[in-house]
């Protein structure tokens, strides 16, 4: 979606930055910090930050800093990010094959830059995002292999310091897998426990374990979740009404949807939308 480098200053001061999309830095000069309720991470020299999507964060420069920064949607094949069960930001020592794939990226994309403003309020729009994709449909198809070669190639670094649930049991079940894109594929419906069992041919009982067993969290649980992860970023890239959004994610209702918003993330759906308040 974006690539650049930039010198900020004291303007770059954001706070409870919310986004749909993944945000990588390498600091090349200066200081800055990234910060949630619980962590403070300082942005310095010769290291690489990873900031996975819908991971709350506050941005801040008392100075100076320089950065490269790459900013990214993920696409996988099962609808699940490799990111899931780890909404914070991972910070590593730079290797000199990280600088140089960053820099041949930058060389390889210019004009890729945000040239509207540093504030992610301002260019969190869906306009954009549709203008960004215009722009990779355009690009020929030598260069999108390489972009999303060297994109995979960056992530590799991070992914060692991310846990999945298949890594501490059994392989996961095929079923449950399944189940999961299914999931992902149809969050606009008013999916429940008792089809998604029937849909796999298992009692909800056993389903229900199952599912626990090889991911950590009841089917219910994981169905609100993800459906509010969708309207969170429609919510943040569109100006669509709390009621169509509640459609949107297959809620039969605004109520419903603003009680498991609110459970979930501990803020009102209007609380969300002024934290996320887009410029005019």
């Amino acid at each position: 979606m974006h690539i650049d480098y930039v010198k900020l200053n004291q303007e770059w001061n954001y706070s409870n930055v919310i986004s749909p999309y993944h945000r990588l830095y390498y600091i090349d000069e200066g200081m800055g910090s990234i910060s949630d309720n619980s962590e403070l991470i300082i942005l310095e020299q010769g290291y690489l930050y990873l900031i996975p999507s819908f991971t709350v964060c506050n941005l801040n420069c008392d100075e100076h800093l320089s950065q490269y920064f790459i900013q990214f949607f993920e696409e996988s094949s099962d609808g699940v990010s490799l990111f899931a069960n780890h909404r914070s930001v991972i910070k590593l020592e730079a290797l000199e094959t990280d600088i140089i794939l960053i820099k041949r990226l930058l060389k390889s994309n210019p004009g890729r830059g945000i040239n509207r403003s540093s504030n992610p309020k301002a260019y969190e729009k869906e306009a954009y995002y549709q203008e960004y994709q215009s722009l990779n449909n355009g690009l020929k198809a030598y260069l999108k292999f390489e972009n999303q070669g060297i994109l995979l190639l960056l992530l590799s670094r991070f992914l060692k310091s991310v846990t999945f649930p298949s890594e501490n049991s059994q392989t996961t079940s095929p079923k449950i897998i399944d189940t999961i894109s299914y999931i992902q594929l149809n969050l606009n419906k008013n999916l429940n426990v008792g089809e998604l069992a029937a849909r796999i041919n298992h009692s909800q009982d056993y389903f229900s374990k199952l599912f626990l067993y090889h991911t950590g969290k009841r089917p219910l649980n994981y169905i609100h979740e993800k459906k509010i992860e969708r309207a969170q970023y429609l919510i943040a890239t569109t100006n669509k009404s709390f009621l169509e959004i509640a459609l949107d994610t297959g809620f039969s209702n605004l109520p419903h949807f603003s009680k498991i918003f609110k459970r979930i993330l501990n803020l009102t759906p209007g609380q969300y939308r002024f934290q996320n308040k887009q410029l005019k």
